[in-house]
């Protein structure tokens, strides 16, 4: 069965890795992608990897009807405009920040606010990890951010096996490229102001946050680097359990949660160039690479995560939810494995 499906914020980093999965989805057909910026421009002349893409932009006020539309937009438009895309279609899978979180608290701690927040209690997370159950014939989605998907996956074992149980105050460390800033990233993300930079850009207050605690229900210290690097996002966490662990209670842990997992690697301490989770070893695909050391001269547990930002940690979460949510082999359209070698991600 194929999906009818349009790209709301389609010019965009992430709009366009929307429209190239979409692309090579057996059960999905492109409908519409939108750009107010680039109407009746050809997809093509902003995405040149979509050249042969037979689809012009199309304003964002005149929307067709499809089962499913993907919003790839700046905070606050979705939740301006929720009511066009429901009756536009079916299912709305949004990858801005306006329905990730559970409550309208949460947005005035947070954000500015929320204009809808009686639509909260419907919105289901899209990390498909941790809400496969929730997703499946879900209609209103909203893909996690970048940052929080690496922190939560990488930590997720370890509150689900017992290991931490939410009282405990964890640290995560973020290293992230310059994508994560959109296409109109401005000066900060400008190649000669982002090359060879370790910069902290966020050593508190980031609204990525909210989604780790809200996952975890512990408080977070978290932080994060821009670094010289296109795509990806690698998480460093510490935490601290209150009883002693073992390697092997570690690898149970993780066993468990991901074995059966199609989208997540283990990669811990093994041989060797890359034996812990990096970025450039997932770019361009739907991966996370999870890994861990245990500490025992003070039983700290590093755990190490690693994502292409715009794919799971965006535009590929989305497709993966979507594909949950209408009941599609799951994999669909995301088996592409990256490359190696290859240059910065």
């Amino acid at each position: 069965m194929t999906h009818t499906a349009s790209v709301v914020g389609a010019s965009g980093f992430t709009g366009g890795e929307l429209l190239r999965l979409l692309r090579g989805h057996p059960a999905f057909e492109i409908v519409q992608a939108t750009s107010r910026e680039y109407t009746n421009k050809t997809v093509g002349s902003v995405h040149p990897n979509l050249r042969e893409l037979d689809l012009r932009f199309s304003e964002p006020t005149d929307l067709a009807s499809v089962d499913v539309l993907f919003a790839a937009t700046p905070h606050g438009v979705s939740m301006e405009h929720i009511d066009a895309f429901r009756e536009a279609a079916d299912t709305i899978v949004d990858l801005s920040a306006d329905f990730r979180l559970d409550s309208e608290d949460q947005y005035d701690q947070w954000y500015d606010g929320h204009s809808r927040p009686e639509l909260l209690d419907e919105s289901v997370y899209g990390l498909v990890e941790r809400h496969r159950d929730e997703l499946a014939g879900a209609s209103l989605i909203a893909a996690g951010g970048c940052n929080a998907t690496a922190a939560i996956v990488g930590l997720g074992p370890l509150f689900d096996d017992g290991i931490l149980a939410g009282d405990e105050r964890i640290v995560v460390d973020v290293k992230v490229g310059s994508s994560e800033g959109g296409a109109g990233g401005g000066k900060a993300s400008s190649h000669a102001e982002r090359s060879g930079v370790v910069r902290p850009y966020a050593p508190t207050g980031h609204r990525h946050e909210a989604e780790i605690e809200q996952a975890f229900g512990c408080e977070t210290a978290f932080s994060a680097h821009a670094v010289d690097m296109i795509r990806g996002a690698a998480a460093t966490c510490h935490v601290f359990p209150d009883e002693p662990v073992s390697k092997a209670d570690l690898w149970s842990a993780y066993r468990e949660a991901y074995d059966d997992e199609p989208f997540v690697r283990l990669v811990a301490g093994g041989s060797g160039v890359y034996r812990y989770p990096e970025p450039k070893a997932v770019a361009g695909s739907n991966y996370a690479e999870v890994g861990f050391e245990l500490d025992p001269g003070n039983e700290r547990i590093v755990v190490f995560s690693a994502i292409d930002n715009m794919m799971k940690g965006s535009a590929g979460q989305a497709v993966h939810a979507a594909n949950v949510a209408l009941r599609i082999d799951e994999t669909a359209g995301l088996d592409f494995q990256g490359l190696h070698p290859v240059g910065a991600p």
